[in-house]
């Protein structure tokens, strides 16, 4: 496949880069120069090679040290991984889900033997062979749910499908932007989706969860939600604020362009086969402003959504302090041409 895994740290010194290769991988988020909270759900199918969603599930060149970084936040604060007793079921489903994707679409990377109930997994960048029974949670090091996600990019929510509802039962969470798991755990969809402005009013999440309490097994669908983040800090977690709160108020014009990143969420949902719950995994991507603007449309687009996003939305993902800094600087990349329809380089 051609990875070559970066050492690279997300707290402290902060060594971290995207190579040429990952800036061309990267979901840049906006089809056009302005945006609105939307459902923008889209079928979940291989994407252009050589994108994120080229296979259903992304391995890239931050994989061993978002690893790291996830052992190192479990360690920490063991309850940004919890799960309901009854979400046994889907946490296998989910170990199948993941195991099967990674070693067929990187088989030089992983490698996973069945015989029957008796599985051998094997992960070549992290140095783990494991023989263990599908289905007896001794065999394994954690819970299955646990042991998988300790090895595959992003966070990821079980979702208990009831009562015409859905409820987040059960999840890992050590990259999010600014939720808190143990606060959402057991909430049903609209409790947890309650923070989010403008987009209850025009009924988004009303559509989203009638169209999800629908999905099917084996078409599974995929939507790109963003944010920004200053640093290359992945845990931005509620829990951590007292870290990265104050981060925001050493955004310059002049420094703007390396310190704040785009934060892109690919969020993927599958409906599980034995369980009936539904996998919503957020797998995450960081870019500084410098970096996107090396694909000119991206740093041109960049700063016409930035000026034009409602001011409900620049609060509520946290850019007051420094989005004038960020136009400033970007303002610099953008010569005012017109830019082409789509997210994709010109």
């Amino acid at each position: 496949m051609g990875l070559v895994f970066k050492t690279e740290t997300f707290r402290d010194d902060f060594v971290f880069s995207n190579s040429p290769e990952a800036i061309r991988h990267f979901p840049f988020p906006f089809h056009e120069d302005r945006y609105m909270y939307s459902v923008n759900l889209e079928p979940h199918v291989p994407g252009p090679k050589g994108s994120a969603t080229e296979f259903a599930i992304d391995v890239d060149e931050h994989y061993v040290a978002e690893m790291r970084e996830r052992a190192l936040v479990l360690k920490e604060d063991p309850l940004r991984c919890q799960a309901l007793p009854h979400m046994i079921l889907a946490e296998w489903d989910l170990l199948e889900l993941l195991m099967t994707a990674m070693a067929q679409d990187y088989p030089d990377h992983f490698m996973l033997e069945r015989d029957s109930d008796r599985w051998r997994w094997v992960n070549r960048p992290l140095g783990i062979d494991k023989s263990f029974i599908f289905g007896d949670p001794a065999t394994l090091p954690y819970g299955p749910m646990e042991y998988i996600t300790r090895q595959c990019q992003g966070d990821f929510c079980l979702l208990d499908q009831r009562d015409g509802n859905l409820w987040m039962d059960a999840g890992i969470a050590t990259a999010q932007a600014d939720w808190s798991l143990d606060f959402d755990i057991g909430m049903s969809f609209m409790e947890w989706h309650g923070p989010v402005p403008l987009a209850h009013e025009i009924g988004v999440f009303d559509r989203a969860l009638k169209y999800l309490l629908n999905l099917q097994q084996g078409r599974p669908v995929r939507r790109l939600n963003w944010t920004m983040t200053i640093n290359p800090r992945l845990d931005t977690s509620p829990e951590k604020y007292h870290l990265w709160g104050a981060d925001r108020a050493t955004v310059t014009p002049e420094n703007a362009g390396d310190k704040v990143h785009l934060r892109v969420e690919l969020q993927g949902l599958w409906r599980l086969p034995r369980s009936n719950a539904i996998v919503f995994s957020i797998r995450g991507y960081l870019m500084s402003l410098r970096d996107l603007a090396a694909v000119p449309k991206w740093g041109r687009r960049m700063h016409r959504v930035l000026r034009t996003l409602p001011p409900e939305l620049v609060d509520y993902k946290g850019m007051t302090r420094y989005r004038d800094a960020a136009l400033e600087w970007l303002s610099r990349v953008d010569d005012g041409a017109p830019t082409s329809p789509g997210n994709g380089p010109d």
